[in-house]
């Protein structure tokens, strides 16, 4: 068992050591995008609002075709990969980093080794679910497929996609603050007054 512990913590390790090398170039610029997502400032989440909406209001002006929106995209991409490590340390000064902002980026890097991680169990689990109850599997994607084909079909799919980028990146900062937490505990709650009420009733 701690054998198994311990290889696994040395993946993690591994992994984000090789990630850290990776986004080294970027580090600066993300631990920028770390203190505007988890809202260190109370005008951060209208900074990031404004930003994504301006965003949402060209695509949604320009009207471009799905070929012309993956190009840009793609092309945006290759030039912030091309461009932001080599204006980076000149805009924010690579002298200026510490120990502090190099534990943050560690802490991040970690961070996305867990959730790419938590990802790849949650896909095995499904084919897992595949192999042992493929009935259930079967009813159960049938059945989530569905329902999203039919909120897909209710909403435009630009406004679809606008709630969903926005609420991925309110995520962070909702969390930070417990806001999450509070609203779920209150969810809690209350589903459990209802379950307490019926079995009152059945009594």
């Amino acid at each position: 068992m701690k054998k198994g512990i311990n290889h696994i913590l040395y993946l993690n390790a591994a992994e984000t050591a090789s990630l850290e090398e990776q986004l080294q170039g970027w580090g600066e610029v993300i631990l920028v995008a770390d203190k505007i997502l988890r809202w260190e400032r109370a005008w951060f989440p209208l900074v990031l609002m404004g930003g994504v909406s301006f965003a949402f209001l060209m695509i949604y002006y320009l009207d471009p075709s799905v070929l012309s929106g993956v190009s840009c995209f793609v092309m945006f991409m290759c030039l912030a990969d091309y461009l932001v490590p080599a204006l980076a340390p000149r805009i924010f000064g690579s002298n200026k980093w510490t120990t502090e902002q190099q534990q943050r980026f560690h802490e991040i890097c970690s961070n996305l080794v867990k959730t790419r991680r938590r990802i790849i169990g949650w896909w095995k689990r499904i084919f897992t679910l595949k192999e042992e109850k493929p009935k259930m599997y079967f009813m159960t994607m049938l059945c989530s497929l569905a329902g999203i084909a039919w909120v897909g079909q209710q909403v435009h799919n630009l406004f679809l996609t606008y709630l969903i980028v926005s609420f991925l990146l309110l995520f962070p900062g909702l969390n930070q603050h417990g806001i999450i937490t509070k609203y779920v505990g209150m969810a809690k709650r209350e589903i459990n007054k209802l379950l307490k009420q019926k079995e009152k009733k059945n009594e």
